[in-house]
C-alpha cells in the first residue's frame, strides 16, 4: 500500500494539528507503509490533513480517479473563534467551505466522539473516531529532578505550580487563567507555550489585542514562558495542570500532562465527556480556585489523581492507535 499523506500549509502550522500529522506519520512508519507527503494520485490513498485550496483541489481529482480520499477532521468554524485575530469573523464563511470540503472525503477520522457530533452537522461523509494520539517519548525525562529544578530556576517558580502548555490564544482559556491565577496570588501560574511578544510583523498581526492585554495585565505570579525549547521541561516543573480551553477537537497537551502524572483541573466542556469529574481529572465550568486549591495544598490528592489520569492516558498512545489507522486503510481500499 502507499499513501500521500499530504498536509497543506505544513511549514505554518504548529501546535497540536502539527505534531498530530507527525503522529500518523509515525504510525506509517512503524507499519511499514510507504508514503510521500506530496499530494498525488500515484497512491491507494490520499490522506488529506488541512482542508486549503490545493487539498480541495486533489481530493476532487481523486474522486475522478477513484482514489479513495481519508480527511482529518482537524477543523471546525468553531475552533476558529477566539484564536487569532481576524479569525472569529472568517468562522462564519468557514463553515459552508468546510462543509463542502469535508464532503469531499470517501471517510473522515474524527479524533473524539465530539468532533465526530460537530463533523455530522457538516457533512453525511462516513467517520471513524481514532484519537490523534501522542507521543509518549516527547515528554520524556518529565520525572528528572534535574530537569525539574532547570526550569523552575529558568522561569523563577516556586511550587507546587499550576501551569498550561499550548498556544497562548483566547480559546485556549486565556482570560480564565489570568483571572484565577490573579485570585490566587500566594501560588505560581506558568503557561509554557508560543507567545513571542517581539515577534515580527506576521506575529504582531495574528495577536489579538485582547490576548496582549490579558497577558501584559497579568498579575506577578503569572508567567508566560514562550516557546520552550524542552516539553519535558514544562511538564517537570508544573504540578497542576490547568486546561480551561473553550473549545477543543482533543487536546494533545491534556493527553501528555495525564501521561505525565499531572493532576488535570479542566474545563466541563463536551470534548471531555469521557473523562470522568472526580476520577480522572476535577472539572468546572468557570470557578477554578476550589478545585486547584484542593490540588495545589493536599500532595496526596495530586498523587492520587495524577496516577489515574497516567493510567487513563494510556488508551491514547501511538501504539494504541496505530492499528485502527491501518484498519481504516485496509477497509477503504479492499
Amino acid at each position: 500500500m502507499r499513501v500521500s499523506h499530504y498536509f497543506e500549509w505544513e511549514s505554518q502550522i504548529t501546535g497540536g494539528h502539527a505534531q498530530s500529522v507527525q503522529n500518523q506519520r509515525t504510525v506509517l512508519d512503524r507499519k511499514g507503509i510507504e508514503y510521500t507527503t506530496e499530494p498525488t494520485l500515484d497512491a491507494d490513498v490520499l490522506h488529506l490533513n488541512n482542508m486549503g485550496p490545493r487539498s480541495v483541489y486533489y481530493a476532487k481529482r481523486a474522486q475522478r480517479a477513484d482514489v479513495p480520499v481519508v480527511v482529518h477532521g482537524h477543523q471546525t468554524a468553531e475552533d476558529l473563534k477566539e484564536s487569532f485575530r481576524f479569525f472569529t469573523a472568517l468562522s462564519k464563511p468557514a463553515r459552508p467551505y468546510l462543509s463542502y470540503a469535508y464532503s469531499l472525503a470517501d471517510h473522515i477520522v474524527c479524533p473524539t466522539e465530539h468532533n465526530r457530533r460537530v463533523l455530522e452537522t457538516y457533512t453525511d461523509a462516513p467517520k471513524t473516531v481514532i484519537s490523534n494520539g501522542f507521543d509518549p517519548g516527547k515528554i520524556d525525562g518529565h520525572d528528572d529532578d534535574a530537569l525539574r529544578q532547570e526550569y523552575l530556576d529558568r522561569y523563577d517558580l516556586d511550587p507546587p505550580v499550576v501551569f498550561m502548555v499550548g498556544h497562548v490564544i483566547e480559546r485556549k482559556g486565556l482570560r480564565s487563567f489570568v483571572e484565577t491565577a490573579r485570585r490566587m496570588p500566594d501560588v505560581d501560574f506558568a503557561w509554557f507555550g508560543y507567545l513571542n511578544p517581539g515577534g515580527g510583523t506576521v506575529d504582531r498581526l495574528l495577536r489579538s489585542r485582547t490576548t496582549t492585554k490579558l497577558v501584559n495585565a497579568a498579575p506577578e505570579n503569572c508567567t508566560f514562558t514562550g516557546y520552550v525549547d524542552d516539553i519535558a521541561g514544562a511538564f517537570a516543573a508544573g504540578d497542576v495542570f490547568f486546561w480551561p480551553s473553550k473549545n477543543e477537537n482533543e487536546g494533545m497537551a491534556l493527553l501528555e500532562a495525564m501521561a505525565a502524572g499531572k493532576p488535570p483541573v479542566i474545563r466541563d466542556i463536551e470534548t471531555y465527556g469521557w473523562l470522568d469529574d472526580e476520577t480522572h481529572c476535577l472539572k468546572a465550568d468557570e470557578e477554578f480556585v476550589d478545585p486547584l486549591r484542593r490540588l495545589v495544598e493536599n500532595p496526596t490528592e495530586r498523587d492520587r489523581f495524577g496516577d489515574v489520569a497516567a493510567e487513563k492516558s494510556a488508551e491514547f498512545t501511538i501504539d494504541a492507535i496505530a492499528d485502527d489507522i491501518e484498519t481504516l486503510y485496509g477497509r477503504i481500499t479492499a
